[in-house]
C-alpha cells in the first residue's frame, strides 16, 4: 500500500510539473506538442535546403528527415517551383491566349480589325482612366492632347528638363479614326518614339486603356 501511495505521489508531482511546463508567459512559449505545425518551414521556390538531415533535432515526425529539409526530390533542379509542361501556353485570367500579331505594318493593319473584348461599362472606363494616368498621362497629357510633362518639359528641384517633342496628340485629326485594336497594338509593341509597354501592362489593362483613350477623343 505504501508503495502504491508513493507511486501515486510521484505520478501526481510529475503530472503537475508537466502541466506547469505548458504555461506560457513573457518569453516562455510553454510546452509545444506539435512544433512542426507551429514552426513550419515555408517552401521557397528558388532556394532550397537539400540536406535531408537538416533540423532533425526539431522534427517531431518519424519520417527520417529534418524539419528544415524543403527540397523537391522530383524536380531535376531540386526546386519547388514547378516547370510548366511542354508546349503549354499561358492564358490570362479570362482565358485569353497571348497576343501573337506581328510587330510590323502588317500586324498593325490587322490590329485595326480587332474588337475590344471588354464592354464600355463605367467600371471599365474608370479602370482605363487609372491605367492611363499611370502609364500614359505623363507623355500624352490628361486629355490625350500630347501635352504631358514629358512633352512640355518640367522643372524638377529648380532644374529645367527639356521637352520631348513628337509625342502624339491623340485628339488630333491624324488619330481621330484609330481603332481600339490599333491602340492595343501600339501599347503592346510601341510605335515611333513610343516604347513597348506589353511587359508592363497586362492585355486586359491595355484594352481598358484603349477604351478610355477613345472616350477622351470624344470629349472636348
Amino acid at each position: 500500500m505504501r508503495l502504491i501511495k508513493t507511486l501515486l505521489s510521484v505520478v501526481m508531482v510529475a503530472s503537475f510539473l508537466f502541466l506547469l511546463g505548458c504555461k506560457a508567459g513573457v518569453d516562455n512559449p510553454g510546452k509545444e506538442f506539435a512544433p512542426n505545425m507551429y514552426h513550419s518551414v515555408a517552401y521557397e521556390p528558388l532556394s532550397q535546403i537539400t540536406d535531408q538531415s537538416a533540423g532533425t533535432w526539431v522534427n517531431s515526425l518519424d519520417n527520417g528527415r529534418g524539419e528544415y529539409f524543403n527540397s523537391n526530390q522530383y524536380n531535376p533542379y531540386r526546386m519547388n517551383l514547378r516547370v510548366p509542361p511542354p508546349n503549354t501556353v499561358k492564358r490570362t485570367a479570362n482565358g485569353w491566349l497571348p497576343y501573337r500579331a506581328l510587330n510590323d505594318t502588317t500586324g498593325l493593319k490587322a490590329a485595326d480589325k480587332l474588337s475590344n473584348p471588354l464592354d464600355s461599362t463605367e467600371a471599365v472606363l474608370l479602370q482605363g482612366k487609372f491605367y492611363y494616368e499611370s502609364y500614359c498621362q505623363h507623355c500624352h497629357g490628361a486629355k490625350a492632347g500630347g501635352d504631358g510633362k514629358v512633352a512640355q518639359g518640367v522643372k524638377i528641384d529648380g532644374v529645367d528638363h527639356s521637352s520631348y517633342p513628337g509625342v502624339a496628340n491623340l485628339k488630333g485629326d491624324a488619330y481621330a479614326n484609330i481603332t481600339e485594336g490599333h491602340i492595343f497594338h501600339v501599347i503592346t509593341y510601341g510605335k515611333g518614339l513610343m516604347g513597348a509597354h506589353g511587359s508592363q501592362v497586362s492585355p486586359e489593362d491595355r484594352w481598358k486603356i484603349a477604351k478610355y483613350v477613345k472616350s477622351l477623343q470624344k470629349s472636348k
